[in-house]
């Protein structure tokens, strides 16, 4: 195989540790992202994407890493492996070169629905904490944009006609967040 060995890199937040996903990896290049995996829009994965060539190996420390869902970690296989594109997940000691066999994409389809899985739960347990903190009256939501005094102001400005584009703009926040402090919900 001639072509470069390339790297794929992502961490969920932006202070999480990169280091240790590729660490002692004889790489040509390196592509890191601090995003989430819920999709594909992520700016260094599309930078591997163009970049990647017929030849060259991408190497990523596990599938979740790649994609957090079925179809994107099977889409994303595709389109690499269809270019001659060859992929290595270290964690699950898998490899695929587009001339996979049944068994190969079965384990593609199992290891990735784990990992969307895997995100499911994550957004469920974060949901049942929230309602249990709300219980306890320990959560209470995203601290408020504006102080009172000054939500006061901005309502009374926005009911004498200034324009809500230019009340948005001086208070820092968006033209929605101004309509909902002219008409609270409740």
């Amino acid at each position: 195989m001639s072509g470069q060995r390339l790297g794929y890199i992502r961490v969920s937040s932006l202070d999480q540790s990169t280091q240790r996903q590729l660490e002692d990896i004889q790489l040509g290049r390196v592509f890191t992202d601090k995003a989430s995996g819920k999709d594909v829009k992520r700016p260094q994965l599309e930078e591997l994407l163009k970049f990647a060539r017929d030849g060259d190996t991408v190497i990523v420390h596990s599938m979740d890493r790649l994609a957090r869902n079925l179809d994107d970690l099977r889409s994303l296989v595709q389109k690499l492996t269809g270019r001659g594109v060859r992929i290595e997940f270290l964690e699950e000691s898998l490899v695929f070169t587009g001339e996979d066999s049944p068994l190969a994409n079965l384990m593609l389809s199992v290891m990735g629905a784990f990992a969307e899985f895997e995100r499911a739960l994550i957004g469920e347990r974060q949901r049942e904490g929230i309602t249990l903190a709300k219980k306890r009256g320990a959560y209470r939501g995203r601290k408020k944009a504006l102080s009172t005094e000054k939500a006061a102001d901005l309502a009374r400005r926005a009911a004498a006609g200034e324009p809500k584009a230019a009340l948005a703009r001086e208070y820092g926040i968006s033209r929605q967040t101004v309509y909902q402090y002219i008409h609270p919900t409740g």
